[in-house]
């Protein structure tokens, strides 16, 4: 008789769950309160700027304008006429590239330095003043250096990358490596686990929160970094086609590269954020 309750009552929740409405009142209310208040923001500046920018004697074109004059990158970005004559989504593949190549390279080489600076008070105190200098040199400074060294500019903005992201990855690795709890270290002493056993079951799961925060910071500095080396070195890129446009005077073209270049900055750290809460299983902040 109780096993026959017990099913009566599994089915009667199965068949209320099942009536319950997939879209519920308290749902929309929980997207609204996410997704109005930009949309509202938005709108807000939007008009602001329409208002304020309607003047002819206005520097800047109104969104309106905006809209009208770039209308043609804005609804073809794939066209390609050849050299450096291609609409945007050229142009951004261009600097996604260079920027992934000089990431990744930053990515390695700053957490194994990282973790160098980190586990070893030796290479702290000797390696980590060089650090905190060079870290304070602009990325455009080393540009010059770099076309010197490289005599080619697609190396050369890579190299930008690489030495734009690297300091933020080493830096909090460091932190990271520092701060593991010394029961960890205590039990991988008596397991007897060798470096490399404890440099991948130890230190990189106890870091990873610290490492993701620097890979955050490094990514978003990868971008604004390739946008400025790309108004020097030319060629195909989205920094080129912001200072082409600038001296085609084409005010319009260049903002609405700049909603590009900020979209995409926004995706990348979304992205780099999304795979640290996966890695770290939610330890790391999204």
């Amino acid at each position: 008789m109780a096993t026959g309750a017990t099913l009566t009552v599994t089915r009667a929740r199965a068949s209320a769950k099942a009536r319950a409405p997939f879209i519920t009142l308290a749902g929309l209310r929980g997207v609204a309160a996410r997704v109005l208040p930009p949309l509202v923001v938005l709108a807000g500046f939007l008009l602001l700027w329409e208002v304020l920018c309607s003047s002819p004697t206005a520097g800047l074109p109104p969104p309106s304008r905006v809209v009208t004059e770039a209308w043609d990158i804005i609804v073809d970005p794939f066209y390609d006429n050849g050299g450096t004559d291609k609409g945007l989504f050229w142009h951004i593949s261009a600097s996604l590239q260079r920027v992934a190549l000089g990431f990744a390279l930053a990515v390695v080489a700053g957490v194994l330095l990282g973790t160098l600076v980190g586990q070893s008070e030796w290479a702290m105190r000797g390696l980590d003043p060089i650090f905190q200098v060079l870290r304070t040199i602009p990325p455009l400074a080393w540009l010059p250096l770099s076309l010197a060294a490289f005599r080619d500019g697609q190396p050369s903005a890579i190299f930008v990358i690489f030495i734009t992201s690297i300091w933020p990855i080493i830096i909090n690795t460091a932190v990271g490596i520092r701060n593991i709890p010394q029961d960890y270290r205590n039990v991988a002493a008596v397991i007897r686990l060798n470096p490399i056993e404890f440099f991948y079951k130890i230190m990189l799961p106890s870091a990873a929160p610290y490492i993701f925060t620097g890979l955050r910071i490094g990514v978003g500095l990868s971008w604004l970094a390739i946008v400025a080396a790309e108004m020097l070195i030319g060629g195909v890129g989205i920094g080129f086609f912001i200072w082409d446009a600038w001296n085609s005077s084409h005010i319009s073209e260049i903002i609405v590269a700049l909603v590009y270049v900020g979209l995409i900055g926004f995706v990348l750290d979304r992205l780099v954020a999304g795979v640290g809460v996966l890695v770290t299983r939610g330890t790391s902040a999204a």
